[in-house]
């Protein structure tokens, strides 16, 4: 049975108080969430002789979560991932949003989902996180009522549902942007960590990391995930501009996905330590990124260093990057009178 356990953690410069949620398995393996960006904060998970660590990167005072570049174990949105040059047309108008990442609008802009107070409660042994996005915020359209409900159980599996509703015509693609490190938060790269994924082709990008809206297929390449491969053999491939990139930071479509169904990801593992994550989500696509610019933008982490470039990989489950801009990719509209939902699972475990 998991028990779930709260305090306030901080306040925001404005005076909101940060909580910090507590949930717990009888296993002894627990989850830690702020409402400040929805995050998740820790995740401490046996390794195969039973030694627990926290396997997810983060900060340690609830004050470096404040507009991190990093966006670490937080919810963000409305729209994740980039936006060519903050231009979009929804239902015939044009709409031009914030430019935040070179000529790309990202994450939904400065002050996204990730860098807000949700309302946050808890219901029975799961917490319930809610956020009111008002017509016009960061330039999209519609008022947006958001939810994320955290589950976590006695299998050590961590599930995100996200919701949401709008009364106008826009666009939502929310994610979590957790970093995983399953060798301990603090013990060094994790380009030797080993990556499976269901995924057969990625999305051509240019060199702005936007879709150029071909699909190539990765078998063969630096990006073939199809079975378990390390990172570093390919982080400085020339292939799909991996090297410009610095790294991994790159969508990856998944193989049979079908709209609001749980589908496998893939899983990530740590052959020293033993851990492993298994990855799945309703979502079309996972971005996976290598943490290819750490270092110097990150406060104080939680074992009061400063992280360096490869300290961590996030496994994004979301729509593709600027889908509303390719009619041919899966939409990001919502209606009103409709009802976005999507669900991220992370399996904690050992292989």
């Amino acid at each position: 049975m998991v028990r779930i356990e709260q305090h306030v953690w901080g306040m925001t410069p404005e005076g909101e108080a940060i909580i910090l949620y507590t949930l717990r398995n009888d296993r002894g393996a627990e989850v830690r969430l702020s409402n400040y960006g929805a995050a998740v904060v820790a995740a401490v998970m046996p390794d195969r002789e039973g030694r627990m660590a926290d396997v997810v990167l983060g900060y340690k005072h609830p004050e470096g979560y404040f507009h991190d570049g990093a966006a670490a174990g937080k919810s963000v949105g409305r729209c994740a991932n980039r936006i060519a040059f903050g231009r979009m047309t929804v239902e015939g108008e044009e709409y031009a949003l914030e430019v935040n990442n070179g000529q790309n609008h990202l994450h939904g802009g400065t002050n996204n989902f990730a860098n807000r107070v949700w309302e946050s409660r808890v219901e029975t042994n799961r917490v319930v996180m809610s956020l009111l996005s008002e017509d016009g915020d960061q330039g999209y359209p519609g008022e947006l009522c958001v939810e994320a409900v955290f589950d976590f159980d006695d299998d050590c599996s961590l599930e995100i549902t996200y919701r949401a509703r709008t009364d106008r015509t826009t666009v939502v693609n929310l994610t979590n942007h957790v970093y995983f490190n399953l060798a301990g938060d603090g013990s060094g790269s994790v380009l030797d960590h080993e990556l499976r994924l269901n995924a057969s082709q990625a999305l051509e990008m240019n060199e702005r990391q936007i879709p150029t809206g071909r699909l190539l297929d990765v078998a063969g390449t630096p990006q073939d995930f199809r079975d378990y491969r390390p990172f570093r053999p390919g982080i400085d491939a020339e292939f799909n501009h991996i090297r410009d990139f610095k790294g991994y930071d790159h969508p990856f479509v998944i193989d049979g996905w079908r709209p609001n169904i749980l589908g496998e990801v893939g899983c990530l593992r740590d052959p020293r330590s033993g851990r492993c994550v298994e990855v799945l989500s309703s979502q079309p696509s996972v971005m996976i990124y290598t943490g290819n610019w750490l270092a110097g933008g990150c406060p104080e982490t939680k074992t009061g260093g400063r992280y360096a470039d490869y300290d961590g990989v996030a496994v994004e489950c979301q729509n593709y990057p600027d889908a509303v801009n390719h009619p041919e990719f899966p939409s990001p509209l919502l209606r009103p009178g409709e009802t976005y939902c999507q669900k991220i699972v992370f399996r904690f475990g050992n292989c």
